[in-house]
């Protein structure tokens, strides 16, 4: 082993990581993408809470249902990750690699099971057929989607001195962030959730008879919610400011697609914003400057 070289504990830790890093390589396009412009602590902590993120929504939906494993055999599963993912933001150690990785993160950016519970609560939700009403809707998408905004937060204010009202803005921000992608993914992903997945969950919305007023109604909510969001970006710490500002002209732009898409085409394809579209709104993101602010940015990140 080269001299230097990390050993034990330290070399676990790193595996770790690259092992988160490896999921969010391989399953996202645009998170990862965004990610890519954050500061190199963030883009990690990105990287360790997306791994997490993504390997329990793949026991909901994807290769454990393919494996043949049915819905109680895949909670059984979506529980022993809950219970391993809070021994490991205890404890300090997980033998899964990706909850390590995500419990190195939650430790050093200072959340818990306070945040994991209502995760884990959402996706054991999509395990049933789905048909909301609005409380269980806002209790889904808080746990689905908001609490993902409120960890990330956590990571891009990590050093920052304490200032109550400047975290709550933020967190309001950071939850209407993740409602409103969560939205746009309820609206993209209209004909699996309609056609296999037996899910709906938009309260007072049959899929099978979706219309443009719906699809408007719905689209306004959405609407509000990036406007909301929109207000605090350029507040944000210059270590993961442009990052936020790309994912928010990324979901806008979707927004605006399926705005234009017709209702009933919305039960046939996902609408995607082209790969070239993409890249110039990164580069547009990268090259933004901040709005001038009266918060501290952490030592080290620059403003």
């Amino acid at each position: 082993m080269n001299a230097g070289a990390p050993t034990g504990l330290a070399l676990y830790d790193r595996t770790a990581r690259q092992s988160a890093a490896q999921v969010i390589s391989r399953y996202s396009t645009s998170f990862g993408l965004a990610s890519r412009l954050c500061s190199p602590a963030i883009r990690t902590h990105l990287a360790d809470l997306y791994a997490l993120v993504r390997i329990a929504d793949e026991i909901v939906d994807g290769p454990a249902a393919e494996a043949g494993l049915d819905a109680t055999e895949r909670r059984e599963l979506l529980d022993a990750l809950e219970v391993e993912t809070e021994l490991a933001m205890a404890r300090g150690y997980s033998s899964n690699l990706v909850v390590h990785a995500f419990a190195q993160s939650a430790r050093a950016t200072g959340f818990g099971a306070e945040l994991t519970r209502p995760f884990f609560a959402s996706m054991r939700r999509d395990l049933d057929p789905v048909a909301f009403d609005e409380t269980e809707l806002r209790e889904y998408v808080y746990g689905s989607a908001e609490v993902v905004g409120l960890m990330c937060l956590r990571a891009f204010s990590d050093g920052l001195p304490a200032d109550d009202e400047r975290d709550a803005r933020w967190q309001r921000g950071a939850r209407h962030l993740g409602a409103a992608f969560q939205k746009i993914n309820f609206l993209r992903d209209l004909a699996d959730d309609v056609g296999s997945l037996d899910r709906r969950y938009f309260p007072g919305v049959d899929p099978r008879d979706f219309g443009e007023s719906d699809k408007h109604r719905l689209l306004d909510d959405i609407d509000r919610d990036l406007a909301i969001a929109g207000e605090v970006v350029g507040e944000l710490p210059g270590g993961c400011r442009r990052a936020v500002a790309a994912a928010h002209a990324l979901f806008s732009a979707l927004a605006v697609r399926l705005r234009r898409t017709p209702a009933d085409e919305l039960l046939t394809v996902r609408v995607s914003v082209p790969a070239g579209r993409k890249l110039l709104l990164l580069a547009r993101a990268a090259a933004s400057r901040p709005h001038p602010v009266a918060t501290t940015a952490p030592v080290g990140v620059p403003a």
